[in-house]
């Protein structure tokens, strides 16, 4: 019987890394939305669907589809998926938990240097024909700043790493990750209360979760001072967009460098247009390193649950 594998129609996708690796038909179709996800399952009695992580995949969705076992995502999070309902529907959720801690580390470290330099407004000025040093916010020096991590897995130690060269002092919040582990990266463990008094700027990195949807918001930022600098390379739903907004146009804060967004795109959101905002169309992730990885990582995967032998990277509750 032919092993029937699905890939959402997304550029991230390389369908040559899955026709490679699989002994089973793969077809590329367009699923942008749940619905379209299940009848396409349905239609051609899919044994495995692969996304990028852009349909949100609820125990309402995953139930009904007695074709379908793995699902694989060539993502870090898999935030958008009930992974119990998954696992209770008797289906794989597959994942690609490394493949790009190397862009979003340097891309975090790269919207803090443009956000604390300024560099994008200054470059729309000189673009428009102003030659002015004085132009815009005044610049301060980052030696000697505190930069405080939100979350400190893979991504965020990579960023510690990345900020060790330019002077300043580490802090970060996780209450998974002990002491002992941070220090080995020259990062101090604090609880939230102490990170909002030391930081001058916060770098987030957490995942969405109920305990992390809105964790960043006013009082955060209200303990920044004016020249502190918000990062999020993490999830959008992190940060209070509305509290960074407002605490930007009181001056509380200097800038934000976001990469990601509550809602993406951002189209409602003011803060993309706004000057002191460096924004990113969630590209924290691309290289072409990264793409190729995350979809031979899932490939690899899917081979290996079809062969009957345990995944790498299998996300669900009960293991494998």
């Amino acid at each position: 019987m032919t092993t029937h594998v699905l890939l959402d129609d997304d550029p991230k996708l390389e369908p040559a890394v899955f026709r490679d690796r699989l002994e089973a038909e793969v077809d590329v179709v367009a699923m942008p939305s749940p619905e379209r996800l299940r009848e396409a399952v349905r239609d051609r009695d899919a044994d495995a669907v692969v996304t990028n992580g852009r349909v949100e995949l609820t125990g309402d969705v995953l139930a009904g589809l007695p074709s379908l076992s793995v699902l694989g995502q060539t993502s870090i999070g898999v935030d958008n998926v009930d992974v119990e309902a998954a696992a209770d529907a008797g289906v794989v959720v597959l994942h690609a938990p490394d493949y790009c801690v190397d862009e979003v580390a340097t891309h975090a470290v790269s919207l803090l240097l443009a956000c604390v330099r300024d560099v994008a407004a200054q470059d729309h000025r000189v673009a428009e024909g102003t030659w002015d040093t004085w132009a815009g916010r005044d610049l301060h020096r980052l030696r000697g700043d505190t930069v405080g991590l939100v979350s400190f897995g893979d991504i965020a130690r990579g960023t510690a790493e990345r900020l060790r060269g330019f002077g300043v002092d580490v802090v970060a919040y996780d209450p998974y990750v002990d002491a002992e582990t941070m220090a080995e990266y020259r990062v101090e463990k604090v609880d939230t209360e102490e990170l909002r008094e030391r930081a001058d700027h916060l770098s987030v990195h957490a995942p969405l979760t109920e305990e992390t949807r809105g964790l960043v918001d006013a009082e955060w930022f209200d303990a920044l001072p004016e020249r502190g600098v918000v990062v999020n390379t993490g999830r959008g739903g992190v940060v209070d967009e509305a509290a960074l907004r407002e605490s930007l146009e009181n001056d509380e804060v200097a800038a934000g460098g976001l990469d990601v967004f509550e809602t993406e795109p951002p189209r409602d959101s003011p803060l993309p247009e706004r000057d002191d905002v460096v924004a990113t169309p969630h590209s924290g992730w691309y290289s072409e390193e990264a793409r190729r990885e995350a979809n031979e990582t899932v490939a690899r995967d899917l081979a290996r649950v079809f062969a009957g032998e345990e995944p790498a990277h299998d996300v669900n509750p009960d293991g494998w």
